[in-house]
């Protein structure tokens, strides 16, 4: 259900847009981006977020962390993140294939500015063995993500 509601969007929205099916498995940061041949920082990973009664989607290049006090800031109070169950349940996309696409509940999405560094970033699109290439504004544009600086970026030199 989940690869079927991403290809979905992409037919609706974006018809260009190919999903990219990969053999091997995709689930972590680590593996996406060695299949893909990208650097981690490419790789757009999506972060699941319970932020008091509602659930919120934040994309951000995958060697960022999130910065708990600029989240806090950004949303006005502490979020958690979500169990694998909740994940799947609010997104209808299993833990290492969640993206911002075909989504089971309509979600707001948040993109990191972190993004902006890429012209081009690999998302997962909906199961630990698919992803698309997409611009960062592209995908901002159609999931109506909002902007936002909520992450730290790793150090110069590591990895």
């Amino acid at each position: 259900m989940s690869l079927d509601s991403v290809r979905e969007f992409f037919a609706e929205r974006a018809p260009d847009i190919e999903i990219i099916e990969l053999a091997e498995s995709t689930a972590t940061v680590a593996l996406a981006a060695r299949a893909h041949h990208v650097s981690p920082g490419q790789i757009a990973k999506t972060l699941s977020l319970k932020v008091k009664d509602r659930v919120i989607l934040i994309v951000t290049r995958g060697d960022a962390r999130l910065d708990n006090v600029k989240l806090k800031k950004m949303l006005g109070t502490k979020a958690r993140m979500l169990s694998t169950d909740e994940v799947v349940n609010w997104t209808g996309h299993p833990v290492g294939g969640v993206c911002p696409f075909g989504l089971e509940t309509p979600l707001q999405v948040y993109c990191d500015v972190s993004l902006k560094s890429f012209d081009e970033v690999l998302p997962a699109a909906g199961s630990i063995r698919s992803a698309v290439r997409i611009s960062p504004e592209q995908m901002a544009t159609l999931t109506a993500a909002k902007w936002v600086d909520v992450c730290q970026l790793p150090e110069a030199g590591q990895d």
